[in-house]
């Protein structure tokens, strides 16, 4: 039985990160990680499973001023990482991107929303019809001759400056490697095809963890990053039993050719509690452009994985409070139209003509037959369930006992928020463990202004 300072469950970007952070910034002893499958990253981190956005909080309308501040900080982390070593241009790229607000509310919005954010992000330019022109002109012509420009009123505010897309996928493998590089003298183990399938807390303090395959290890302290099944494992050891899981996954559709110069996101409806329609040009499909996500919840834990459905069942830790949450979600016609519409999406047939309608409202001109269904892209986002307020919970979610073990859940932006994350579990296990963390070294290398 192998014993470990600190292990960490799951190979995502969020495991990944710690990984690195206990590696480089402290003097933790030895570091494990179990990952269920054969490589890093197979699934919400993978490049094709989300959007490749660094979501900084200046175009993503759902974001509030203060939401933006703390995000600004931890997305700026990812960019400071890629450019440490180098990987500008070979993970991390730069493209135009706006949040694009069509008709004359959604225009007095951008306008405010402009002026509201300018102090935080100053590189943010206000683009009116002229400008759009020069920018994105099929999101500003109805025909595809560029003639007729679009009845209603649009505006944007966005910037053709900054560091937008990352391929979190190799961000993630790049995150290990440099681990086992910048920390030679301590084991930092990788081990896949080891699923995590019982942990238990041992009458000394340390943790006992059995894989799938009969492995056992034990450690000091540990992390579990592994997306909708954190939740699923904190159950089994009667933590977080006040929460459910309601796995929603994202599809996309994309361009037969390059579409769009840069990222176009519109603005959030704030009764939905999922992220509006963008389009992105994908780096992993020399730039054609990806549109989504749509948002079908699924009764399993993983996309494009066999199994998990019972996982699901145990996991939505089903009651009359989960009934309620429902109920309160579907009685909302906006909320109630959206779940049918995106069902809709994933019907052959039906799905991409649906599918363009919605998409029209970035490029009026789209036709059915420039886009097609992307099979095997999109991811699954663990949205969770709080049964104990009887309301589906906004954004990351986190179980920590103080007993040396957290479990993490992170719906997105949880690739671009990673790197902060990890900060916040690293000062906690440096705390726990009595060992030392480097944040002088670690805020230097790692933030915008060393804070």
């Amino acid at each position: 039985m192998k014993h470990y300072n600190v292990i960490v469950v799951g190979g995502g970007i969020s495991g990944a990160a710690l990984f690195y952070e206990l590696a480089k910034y402290t003097d933790v002893k030895s570091i494990a990680m179990l990952e269920k499958y054969e490589a890093l990253s197979t699934l919400n981190s993978k490049g094709t499973s989300n959007s490749q956005t660094i979501h900084i909080g200046d175009i993503e309308t759902n974001y509030t001023l203060e939401k933006a501040k703390v995000t600004k900080r931890t997305a700026k982390m990812v960019e400071k990482f890629c450019l440490q070593y180098d990987l500008q241009e070979k993970i991390m790229f730069k493209h135009q991107k706006m949040a694009l607000g069509v008709g004359k509310k959604e225009v007095e919005f951008i306008t405010h929303r402009y002026h509201e954010f300018k102090e935080l992000f100053p590189y943010l330019e206000l683009w009116d019809v002229e400008a759009l022109k020069e920018k994105e002109p099929k999101i500003v012509y109805e025909d595809k001759a560029q003639t007729k420009v679009r009845k209603e009123p649009i505006m944007a505010m966005g910037t053709d400056t900054q560091y937008t897309t990352v391929d979190f996928g190799k961000m993630t493998e790049e995150l290990v490697n440099k681990a086992k590089e910048v920390n030679s003298e301590i084991p930092t183990d990788v081990y896949f095809h080891s699923q995590v399938d019982f942990i238990e807390q041992k009458s000394d303090k340390t943790f006992k963890l059995i894989t799938t395959n009969g492995d056992k290890y034990t450690a000091d302290f540990v992390v579990v990053n592994a997306g909708a099944h954190s939740l699923y494992l904190a159950h089994k050891m009667g933590y977080g039993t006040h929460m459910g899981c309601l796995p929603v996954a994202g599809s996309f559709y994309i361009t037969n050719e390059e579409f769009l110069n840069g990222k176009v996101y519109m603005v959030q409806n704030n009764k939905l509690p999922f992220a509006a329609l963008h389009g992105d040009p994908d780096i992993l499909m020399n730039g054609k452009t990806r549109f989504g996500p749509t948002a079908l919840v699924l009764p399993k834990l993983e996309r494009y994985k066999g199994g998990t459905y019972l996982d699901f069942f145990k996991t939505l830790n089903f009651d009359s409070h989960i009934v309620k949450i429902f109920w309160d979600l579907l009685k909302d016609s906006d909320i109630r139209n959206y779940i049918f519409k995106n069902f809709l999406f994933e019907v052959p047939y039906f799905n991409k003509k649906l599918f363009v309608q919605d998409a029209k409202k970035i490029v009026p001109s789209l036709s059915v037959d420039e886009i097609k269904y992307a099979p095997g892209f999109g991811g699954v986002r663990p949205q969770v369930l709080d049964k104990n307020k009887e309301k589906l919970m906004l954004g990351e979610a986190s179980i920590n006992p103080e007993n040396g073990i957290i479990f993490n859940m992170t719906p997105s932006p949880g690739a671009t928020s990673c790197l902060g994350n990890a900060e916040r579990d690293t000062k906690e296990i440096c705390s726990y463990l009595g060992l030392t963390f480097n944040e002088k070294q670690f805020l230097a290398d790692l933030t915008e202004d060393g804070v």
